[in-house]
Order: C-alpha cells, then sequence, then structure tokens
C-alpha cells in the first residue's frame, strides 16, 4: 500500500475493511463447489450421470461485484486452497486465461457505436444488419509480415446463411463475428478492451481475438462487462479502509480509496443494444435451446464462452445490480471433455445471480435515442410486399432501415421450363412464385438448405466461379481444402472427428453419391442431393471429394477435392498465478 509503505505492511497490526460480502463469499463458494460436485461427481452420492468421471474438471473461480461501485462483493479463485492435486492455490480469478467467445460483444460494441466504427470509416452496423455465416477463408498478415490463409469455423461446424447482428451475437456464431472484426479492425478491439479494464492484450494478434486468443483475467473481464451499463468502465474496489493503531496514539485511519467513476467510452445507445441482445432468451434460442440456465427471472444479460480444446470456459454476466463472472477448467491447462461454457459455467453463474439479488433488480433502462421499428426479419430491410416474416427491431436514431425489402420478389415461372415465363408462356403453364434473392456468394448455401433458386435473368445473378465451382455440379463443402487438424492425446479418439458434407449444385437428386477419402468411400446415399458423415481424424495429410452418378450407367462425376493435414497436438504455453 503506498499510503503506508512497505515497512509498515511488515509490523503488522492493521485491520483492513474489505468490501467482501461474508454472508454471499460463503456462499459462493458453497455454489461452486456443489456444482463442480454435480458435474464431475467428485464424491461418493447418486450420481447418475455416466459421462461425469470422464469430464475432467477440477477448478473453478468466480467473481460477484457491484456494478455501480466495482465493490468485489465474492471472490472465489478454486474450489480448495489447500488441494494441491488440483493447484489449488492458484487463484484462477487474477489468472490469464483464454476466453473464447465471451470476449465477442466488444467487438459488436465497438461495430454498433457510430465513434467507433467510424475510426475505420465504416458506418455503424444495427442489431439487423445482415452478416454472412457462410464457409470463408481470410487472409491475415502473420508476426514476420508474410500473409496466410485462416478459415475459422461455427462451433456447431454449421453454416447459417445471412444472419443478423442480433441472430450473430446471440447464438456466438464465429465467423460473423470474424467478418465484424475484419470490418472495425484488430486495434479497434484492442483498444476498446484496454479502456473497458481488459490490459492483457499485449501481444500482436489476428483476427482470431474475438475469438478468445487473447489472455483475460476473470476479474478483469467481468469488470469490463460493466462497459455495457452506461458506456463508462468500471473499476473493482476490494478495499473499503484501513485502520492501524500505534502505542499510546489514536488510531489512525486511511480511507484512500474511492469509488472511481471513468469518463464513458461508448455512446450510451450502443451498450444498451448490446445488452438487449444477450438478455434476449428467444434470440438465442437456435444455440443455447429455451429455458437454458442462462434465463433468469429477472432481466439479465449473458455470454458463455468456450475454447476450441475445452481448457476453460466461462459465463460473463449482469443485471441493473450485480457484475457476475464464472471460470470453469482445470488450473494445469489441460483440457476437460466436452465442457462447454454453458454446461460447465453456466449452472454456477445462474446460482450466483440468484444469490447475489435479495431484491429483484429492475429491467435496463432504454436510453434517449433508441427506436424500436418493424423490419422484414430475413433481409434486415423495412417490410415490403413478399416479406414473408417482419419482426420489431431496435436501433440508435437515424440508423434504422428505410428502403423496402428488395430480397423477395414475385416472379412468373414457366412450369415446363421451370424458366421465368415470357409473354408467350400459355397462361395455363404460367405460375407465380417468391423467390429470395441473395447475392452469388449464398448460392451454394441455398441450395444445401434447399431454397429455392430464382431462375437465371430474373433478379438473381447467374452463377460465378465463387457460387458454382467449374469443377462441376458436385459440391464440398466440408472439410474445406488446405486446412489443418490436430489430434490431442488426452482426448477420446472417437470425439476427434471431422464432418464431410457435399451436395448436388442443382439441388435434384442423383442416382447416387458417394463422400470419398484417399479413393475409399465412407458414405453412400442413393436417390438424393445431400450426403454428410463424420470421419475418424488419423494423422498425415488426406484428400477428399464427392462424387456419384445422376442417373444409372450415367459417368461418375467428382467435385473438386479438398487436401487436410492432420498433426499432432501443439501444447500451448499459459501463465498462471499462484496468488490465492
Amino acid at each position: 500500500m503506498e499510503q503506508l509503505g512497505s515497512d509498515r505492511l511488515r509490523d503488522g497490526g492493521l485491520r483492513v475493511v474489505t468490501t467482501l460480502d461474508l454472508d454471499l463469499q460463503r456462499q459462493t463458494e458453497a455454489a461452486v463447489d456443489r456444482r463442480l460436485n454435480e458435474l464431475t461427481c467428485r464424491h461418493a452420492g447418486a450420481c447418475t450421470d455416466p459421462a461425469a468421471k470422464d469430464r475432467r474438471v477440477e477448478n473453478a473461480a468466480a467473481v460477484v461485484m457491484d456494478s455501480h461501485t466495482g465493490d468485489i462483493l465474492a471472490m472465489v479463485g478454486s474450489p480448495d486452497y489447500f488441494n494441491q492435486t488440483i493447484s489449488g492455490n492458484v487463484n484462477a480469478a487474477i489468472s490469464p486465461r483464454q476466453p473464447g467467445s465471451a470476449i465477442k460483444p466488444f467487438t459488436y460494441a465497438a461495430a454498433l457505436d457510430p465513434a467507433w466504427s467510424a475510426r475505420r470509416g465504416q458506418p455503424p452496423l444495427t442489431p439487423a444488419s445482415i452478416l454472412p455465416d457462410l464457409p470463408y477463408t481470410f487472409q491475415v498478415q502473420d508476426v514476420d509480415g508474410t500473409m496466410s490463409a485462416y478459415r475459422p469455423q461455427n462451433y456447431d461446424r454449421e453454416y447459417h446463411g445471412p444472419v443478423s447482428v442480433r441472430t450473430a451475437l446471440a447464438n456466438s456464431y464465429n465467423i460473423p463475428a470474424v467478418h465484424v472484426l475484419d470490418r472495425i479492425g484488430v486495434e479497434t478491439l484492442r483498444e476498446l478492451a484496454s479502456q473497458a479494464g481488459i490490459r492483457t492484450f499485449t501481444e500482436r494478434y489476428g483476427l482470431a481475438l474475438t475469438l478468445g486468443g487473447g489472455s483475460v483475467r476473470l476479474l478483469d473481464l467481468t469488470a469490463a462487462y460493466g462497459v455495457f451499463d452506461d458506456g463508462a468502465p468500471v473499476e473493482p474496489r476490494a478495499v473499503l479502509r484501513i485502520d492501524e493503531a500505534k502505542a499510546n496514539e489514536e488510531p489512525l485511519s486511511i480511507d484512500n480509496f474511492p469509488i472511481s467513476k471513468p469518463s464513458p467510452i461508448l455512446s450510451s445507445g450502443a451498450p444498451y443494444l448490446i445488452t438487449d441482445i444477450l438478455s434476449d432468451d428467444a434470440a438465442r434460442i437456435p444455440g443455447f435451446g429455451a429455458h437454458s440456465v442462462l434465463q433468469l427471472p429477472f432481466p439479465a444479460a449473458a455470454k458463455t464462452g468456450t475454447t476450441t480444446d475445452w481448457r476453460d470456459n466461462w459465463t460473463i454476466g449482469y443485471s441493473t445490480d450485480r457484475l457476475v463472472g464464472v471460470w470453469v477448467g482445470n488450473a494445469d491447462n489441460s483440457p476437460m471433455q466436452d465442457v462447454s461454457g454453458v454446461d460447465g459455467a453456466g449452472p454456477i453463474w445462474h446460482d450466483l445471480m440468484l444469490l447475489a439479488h435479495e431484491q429483484r433488480p429492475g429491467v435496463f433502462p432504454k436510453p434517449a435515442g433508441i427506436v424500436e421499428t418493424e423490419i422484414c426479419a430475413p433481409s434486415g430491410m423495412a417490410p415490403g410486399a413478399n416479406c414473408p416474416r417482419t419482426r420489431f427491431e431496435r436501433f440508435l436514431y437515424g440508423t434504422q432501415p428505410t428502403q423496402p425489402d428488395n430480397q423477395f420478389q414475385r416472379i412468373a415461372v414457366d412450369l415446363a421450363t421451370r424458366q421465368q415465363a415470357t409473354g408467350d408462356t400459355p397462361a395455363n403453364r404460367k405460375t407465380e412464385r417468391v423467390f429470395w434473392i441473395l447475392p452469388p456468394e449464398y448460392h451454394d448455401w441455398m441450395v444445401s438448405q434447399g431454397i429455392a433458386i430464382a431462375p437465371l435473368g430474373a433478379g438473381a445473378p447467374p452463377p460465378t466461379d465463387q457460387t458454382q465451382p467449374a469443377t462441376g455440379p458436385l459440391v464440398l463443402t466440408n472439410p474445406a481444402s488446405n486446412t489443418r487438424f490436430q489430434i490431442h492425446p488426452g482426448l477420446r479418439t472417437e470425439n476427434q472427428r471431422l464432418e464431410l458434407a457435399g451436395y448436388t449444385a442443382d439441388g435434384n437428386p442423383w442416382q447416387q453419391l458417394r463422400l470419398v477419402v484417399d479413393g475409399q468411400t465412407v458414405a453412400t446415399a442413393d436417390t438424393g442431393n445431400r450426403l454428410r458423415t463424420w470421419w475418424n481424424m488419423t494423422m498425415g495429410t488426406h484428400v477428399f471429394w464427392l462424387e456419384g452418378e445422376r442417373t444409372p450407367g450415367a459417368p461418375t462425376l467428382r467435385s473438386a477435392p479438398a487436401q487436410v493435414t492432420v498433426d499432432p497436438f501443439k501444447v500451448r504455453e499459459v501463465t498462471v498465478s499462484s496468488v490465492q
């Protein structure tokens, strides 16, 4: 303590008054221990989950803060300080770990805020803005200046086509988040995170930063979420007062630990929109299901995070009164088995949010300048005559869409040719259908989803090399070519699989389709237009393709091949603190 000096600290005789709520601290410790027991069946009892003993989860940490003052009301660094077998004296609440998707809200906040997005000359995004969730290879610059390919994948290994910012963030889709970071710039995210209190992003990072490529401390990340209240950072505070008494002297009280009130770093509208998305239980149903542990009986916002190899998982969330962050993992950085943020950290977070609110918090206040208007849900535009579904969305005033939807177009079709009808088409062969007209890059995704493609020349652009490969009418969607994967010795081999998938480009069923690996057929479909399977990875370089015949006796056609390399797992370094 600067006020006392190191000599006075060594002398002792001090009375330190902390911000901890002792009852809540004890309840937090009990909740962490109870949920870890349920997750792993550490203690004997009525454990009915056969997978529990294989999850390999030993540690957890939690932080509860007052969102107004920054006071740390409860902090647990590990479930058992004295347990050396789990490195219990490592305080995971202040140890740097990778946050996974828990860092994504800061990427989206910069993109939604007019001032931050303007740094790259971009207009702000809105919750209705459409982002592409499609296979995409980003070109990134390595530390040595060379360019390399970066091809992110979603947690569910699926592609969801055109998704709104609200849907992308609420369901934590990876590919749209990387597109947003590419839009605002890595340095913008680093600076915003630093101003919010995350100062561990000290290395050079690429686009993977928005997926958790940089390490953070649980305490810092939990406090940083306080910026989504009114745009101002929250500074953690652990000490209220220090009293000291010397012989024959009056007690001296040092009370120089004021509540910090930093200036806002985000306009009030952008944090509100982030909060509105993170508290939208309906929006996250596709990714988390209905009635997940993130849902509470009062307004609360939450975001989970899971690293690719299950080494770390997180749930960070808040109400109008409290900030609660939870980390689950292992202090020695060993991987867990199939434990995600919603499975591991989520139940603890749910319990702590209930415990931390003796009185139910109010709704998140809507700042001035937020407007709500009806939009065409699939396109994010104003409702048009052919829009199949509308919903209401919130916007910063002036950013709401004004152009009526033009993606859904009513087109006359010749039933005989399936092409656009003309003036010469007989009336009994003519019908009208509404088609979804998307940019060319969505062509393959639309076909894979069974969405009808509009006739050529009827508002849809003709296929290009991006939408229909010149190699033929078969498309291999997974795996992507020139990608690398790793096999981890600590995970079950049957769980280390690679998805293989492909389809017929015209959407019509073929006589037979086959997925082939290194010349060996691994899956077959008769009379279908799509084929999907899983392949257990083996070391080496492998070649994949989709092949098949349109009709009996027709020549065999192949898709473009994909080459994939599978390597042994490379250990990642991590820095931890041994201070409880």
